[in-house]
């Protein structure tokens, strides 16, 4: 898959060391000129829904559970392929030097409507909720939270990039 950006979290970030590598999936749905996104009511900011894959799931897989739990929508088919992103971050754990996360964009196609959302705590926290969104405002919305003196989800960095993406490369006609 093309890689579309290598992001630095923290800019000391040591691509070298010791890694924990995380796997994720995103889906990349339009509507009538509108995407799909998951909107955070308590940080103002807009994600790709999706998530990481679990330990023996194949990446449709992964991509049809996260749209369920995320946005209650089943996934119809996968018409193709964005690009990845990879990132990089100070680790967490003790034994680790480096957090890598490798987020894979797939364009895809929902049967009809929107069900009921399966969210994990953390997403019921940051009052997550699916919403059809113009390309442009969601980004404009990821940017304020960017300049905001506060830090931002550790996702709105990689969002912004993969929204101005498609948006410069059309690639919602």
């Amino acid at each position: 898959m093309k890689l579309l950006a290598t992001i630095y979290r923290q800019k000391d970030a040591n691509p070298e060391g010791k890694t924990f590598l995380r796997e994720a999936v995103r889906g990349v749905i339009f509507r009538e000129g509108k995407l799909l996104m998951v909107y955070s009511t308590v940080n103002g900011d807009y994600k790709f829904p999706g998530g990481g894959i679990d330990a023996g799931e194949t990446h449709l897989e992964a991509l049809r559970r996260e749209l369920n739990e995320e946005c209650g929508a089943t996934l119809k088919e996968v018409i193709g392929e964005l690009g990845k992103t990879i990132e990089y971050a100070h680790a967490i754990e003790d034994k680790f030097d480096t957090y890598r996360q490798n987020s894979y964009y797939y364009f895809c196609e929902i049967n009809g409507n929107l069900g009921n959302l399966n969210l994990e705590d953390y997403e019921e926290d940051l009052g997550f909720r699916p919403e059809w969104i113009d390309v442009e405002t969601a980004l404009e919305a990821n940017k304020n939270i960017l300049d905001k003196s506060t830090p931002a989800p550790r996702w709105t960095k990689r969002e912004v990039f993969v929204l101005a993406h498609i948006l410069s490369t059309k690639s919602f006609a």
